[in-house]
């Protein structure tokens, strides 16, 4: 008896060491896998924020922009010799003489038609412009002078925020020394400052970079989320209802499930190639217009909200229709007036994140043309235009170092539409949603 007892209490130290050994064992690979968990977390919030950090870094600049102060003599002799203030007169007078005078008595010591050349080119051509509509808006100023702040040339606004080496080779940088020392004289003199850049936020693209703006495809990609918004919700909202409320469910109505959900899956450029075959090949729609566009944009969003709608009526608990019903609603007073409204909430965020998805979409537009180079902003449905993504791209394929910074600062408008259009949907779901 005493050798059994004895045997069973050697036993029990035994098994203890064993389960606690055990139960140590599987607390380290807890920790570990926790340890492995955060480190992806980190690891992963690094990569965002240095990617923030550097599209941030490179274009927060371009959000000003350099002006010269120019004395300006507006010369009737130059701009309306005859004196008859004729509209069309003062439209087509050589307002860029103005501009070059100005430098000229600025600078009186340069001579030599390259030097001159060299010379003109640290100011903008749309200083012309400038001068052009100050004229016809108020033809009182032809015979007067006065000083006025003037566009800089992307290279001197380059130079100013320091993103040009000055002490690089003469073959590395297109501004000569020369150049700098004009630069340099008229930073001294207090004629060059840097300006809140609005015309990045109402202009068009063009081949210079002090002129390009975002103004074209800011409305372009608008009027694309206008067309796919009036489209895509009505429709996917009334699908999801059908699906989930009144279609029999049979391999019909299967089919038609398992293919919307296909489609959530399928490659943007897909809906692109689409949109060419049947709007524009098909029905000759105009190319490159924001009509198209929100078209493609609308089969390309219409899964996304319809999977949305059907998880927020599936959210909605029976009880609600059961009660409906019990009091003599009929099935469709029932989901109109009871189960559509506790649903809306989560039909209009899984719409908000279909808009948000296709306001960052680039590969479907391309395929519809919207690629092109467009100078006017749009003005309407049909005219030609582009989109916001799409600008980034074709700014990305440029060669000058301002359409970097420009590239960025659109980057940095982009992601803050996205980021917005994200919170509001988060917002709407926790404030409005029910959980039941």
């Amino acid at each position: 008896m005493t050798s059994l007892n004895g045997s069973t209490a050697g036993r029990r130290p035994k098994n203890r060491d064993l389960i606690a050994a055990g139960l140590k064992r599987r607390h380290a690979a807890e920790k570990r896998f926790q340890l492995m968990g955060a480190m992806a977390v980190g690891l992963s919030l690094a990569f965002l924020s240095f990617l923030f950090v550097s599209i941030i870094a490179k274009g927060y600049s371009a959000f000003q922009r350099t002006h010269v102060l120019l004395d300006i003599q507006f010369e009737e002799v130059l701009i309306d010799p005859v004196g008859e203030r004729d509209a069309q007169t003062l439209s087509d007078a050589n307002y860029a003489v103005l501009v070059r005078n100005a430098l000229k008595e600025l600078f009186p010591d340069v001579s030599g038609r390259r030097d001159q050349r060299a010379l003109y080119k640290l100011v903008s051509s749309s200083a012309s412009l400038y001068l052009r509509e100050l004229v016809i808006d108020d033809p009182a100023l032809i015979g007067t002078s006065m000083q006025l702040w003037v566009t800089a040339d992307d290279e001197v606004d380059m130079l100013i925020k320091g993103h040009l080496d000055r002490d690089a080779p003469g073959s590395a940088r297109r501004f000569g020394a020369k150049q700098i020392a004009w630069v340099d004289e008229l930073e001294q003199a207090g004629r060059l400052t840097k300006r809140f850049n609005m015309p990045f936020f109402t202009s068009g693209d063009s081949r210079e970079p002090e002129q390009a703006g975002i103004g074209g495809a800011l409305v372009g990609s608008f009027l694309m989320l206008i067309v796919t918004v009036v489209l895509a919700f009505p429709i996917g909202a009334a699908t999801a209802v059908y699906l989930e409320e009144f279609a029999p469910k049979n391999k019909w109505t299967d089919l038609i499930e398992v293919n919307i959900n296909n489609l959530a899956a399928v490659p943007s450029i897909v809906f692109g190639l689409l949109g060419l075959a049947v709007f524009i090949n098909f029905f000759h729609l105009p190319r490159s217009a924001p009509l198209v566009g929100g078209l493609v944009l609308t089969l390309m969003t219409l899964p996304t909200i319809i999977i949305a709608g059907r998880a927020a009526l599936q959210a909605v608990p029976p009880s609600i229709r059961e009660a409906a019903l019990g009091v003599g609603a009929s099935k469709m007073q029932m989901v109109a007036h009871h189960v559509l409204p506790l649903a809306l909430p989560g039909l209009l965020t899984g719409t908000i994140i279909g808009m948000a998805r296709a306001l960052g979409e680039t590969a479907p537009l391309l395929m519809i043309g919207m690629v092109a180079f467009i100078v006017d902003v749009p003005s309407g449905f049909t005219d030609p235009s582009t989109a916001l993504p799409v600008q980034i791209y074709l700014w990305a394929d440029s060669p000058e170092r301002a359409f970097v910074e420009l590239t960025s600062a659109a980057i940095m408008v982009l992601l803050a539409f996205l980021l917005v259009m994200n919170g509001a949907a988060v917002v709407l779901r926790n404030r409005f949603e029910k959980r039941w």
